[in-house]
């Protein structure tokens, strides 16, 4: 069998080892700078509460990709959780994304979804004809008050920047519901596995061809000792920062106890830039099918990333673009290397998106070994 590294054991290299080992041609190793696999979705249970605590903030698993979805029930039983986000502003407090409640609450009307979409209309700059960017965009769509309540300072805090640096695309995504829905997402499956995401990716790689080993530092000098290597860190890092810093924002909490239920919601977003705070979440809202009498709040501050910090959320700047540029230009003429996952290519991707570009990739991965052709640096799809 052939001999793979994955530097990694989030879902990108535990999906991806699963997927070679289970081929039956590959014997794989599994390596992770951290105590404990599953990266960033990993949780464990708090020892004073016993409630189950996303370390790293909350996942919320999401996905319309049957195949996927599919998947990662393999491992683990997912109970239904429907994430529904609520906005603490000065106005009071409202439902996210804008729907029809918010509409109607934050204006004090009581207009039907016909009357609502023809209203917003009248809110909404008419002189920004082609947006520019994040803020124009939002101007043009949800007016000055919506935009200045709910997504300026939040994007601020959030990005570090001021909203005109990003690109309009970012607004787009977020949509405007004319109705009362306030479910925070619209894919079609939506869970929380009821013992952990860590449990989940344990049982993933929990293989005779999958070895792992935790508290690992990624060495170049391993490379030799395998037949290739997926790498699924920061890319910045793999090359020394040669060619410069990728940007990222981090984010970090300060954790309470409480007894009872401290805020009734497992999210609440705290938008208004005056509040240096960006979110509050309750943990044991993340798992309404178990009882806790004691509660744990983690309260998220959003910051530029630094030396030892865990970087989160890519920035994408334009500065940011060309770096990335020539890292992708030396990853693509190393041979033996493959990168995946959102710190490997740069790119902001949710766990579906992630479990699914593995699975995609670990077939574009074996057809190419089939036929005795260089696997490709990045997924190509």
């Amino acid at each position: 069998m052939k001999k793979i590294l994955i530097v990694g054991a989030g879902f990108s290299g535990a999906v991806l080892a699963r997927e070679l080992a289970e081929s039956g041609g590959y014997s794989c190793t599994v390596i992770d700078s951290r105590d404990h696999v599953a990266g960033n979705c990993h949780t464990e249970r708090d020892v004073k509460t016993g409630v189950m605590e996303h370390k790293y903030g909350p996942h919320i698993f999401h996905t319309s990709r049957e195949d996927v979805w599919e998947y990662i029930q393999k491992f683990g039983k997912f109970e239904p959780f429907t994430n529904r986000v609520k906005a603490s502003v000065k106005r009071g407090v409202f439902s996210l994304p804008i729907n029809l409640h918010t509409i109607n609450q934050f204006f004090g009307k009581n207009m039907s979804p016909s009357e609502a979409k023809e209203f917003m209309k009248t809110v909404g700059d008419p002189s920004i004809e082609e947006p520019q960017n994040f803020e124009e965009q939002a101007l043009k769509m949800l007016g000055k008050d919506l935009y200045e309540s709910f997504f300026k300072g939040y994007t601020i805090k959030q990005w570090g920047c001021d909203p005109k640096e990003l690109p309009a695309s970012i607004l787009k995504r977020l949509p405007v519901r004319f109705d009362y829905n306030d479910n925070y997402y619209n894919s079609k499956y939506q869970g929380i596995p009821r013992d952990g995401y860590t449990s989940a990716v344990s049982s993933m790689l929990d293989h005779d061809n999958i070895s792992v080993k935790t508290s690992t530092n990624w060495e170049a000098s391993m490379a030799k000792d395998f037949d290739h290597v997926v790498y699924t860190g920061p890319l910045d890092e793999f090359f020394d920062c040669s060619e410069g810093k990728l940007g990222y924002r981090t984010v970090f909490w300060s954790k309470e106890y409480h007894t009872g239920d401290f805020q009734g919601n497992a999210v609440i977003n705290y938008p208004e830039v005056d509040c240096k705070h960006t979110r509050i979440h309750e943990h044991k809202h993340f798992a309404p099918w178990e009882e806790h009498d004691e509660t744990i709040v983690f309260t998220e501050y959003s910051k530029e990333t630094e030396s030892g910090d865990i970087p989160y959320y890519p920035k994408r700047l334009e500065a940011d673009k060309s770096i990335l540029d020539a890292y992708m230009a030396k990853a693509n003429a190393l041979e033996g290397v493959s990168f995946l996952g959102r710190l490997a290519t740069y790119r902001y991707m949710d766990m579906h998106q992630i479990i699914g570009e593995a699975l995609d990739y670990s077939k574009q991965f074996i057809d190419c070994e089939n036929k005795g052709s260089k696997p490709p640096a990045f997924p190509t799809f």
